[in-house]
């Protein structure tokens, strides 16, 4: 079994998989909401959309945007049943129990935490950037 920062790195060498980021929207939300309502809706739709062992819409089930953990869930491959399979061999067909979930969701928010330190950071160099200029 992969840790988080092995997934990560993993996942970080995929052409698609890379291609997924926060947009200033997202950073936005996430500012308004917290990151703790942002963990329970992970966690919520994790429940409702990848555990059942046949998901409605199974492979569509996921919007590429529209809310940072749907951008986090296709990052990670968490955004259907075949990605799981495929990245994590999580069997297809069978409910995914209660450490499968937590487990999911513990990737989903490190991605996302990820992109907000990146994000805060690069904020923070601008600044800093734009005070040089001032003197």
């Amino acid at each position: 079994m992969q840790t988080i920062e092995q997934a990560l790195e993993k996942l970080s060498k995929s052409n698609f998989r890379s291609k997924f980021y926060l947009k200033e929207a997202d950073f936005s939300y996430i500012e308004r909401v917290g990151m703790e309502k942002i963990a329970q809706h992970a966690k919520e739709f994790v429940k409702e959309r990848l555990a059942p062992a046949n998901p409605k819409n199974d492979g569509k089930q996921t919007p590429m945007k529209g809310h940072p953990i749907f951008v986090a869930q296709h990052a990670t491959a968490c955004c259907c049943r075949g990605c799981l399979n495929k990245w994590y061999g999580v069997k297809m067909g069978v409910p995914l129990s209660e450490v499968q979930q937590q487990k999911i969701v513990n990737l989903l928010m490190a991605w996302t935490e990820k992109q907000v330190k990146q994000h805060m950071h690069n904020v923070f160099v601008k600044e800093q950037a734009n005070e040089n200029m001032k003197l």
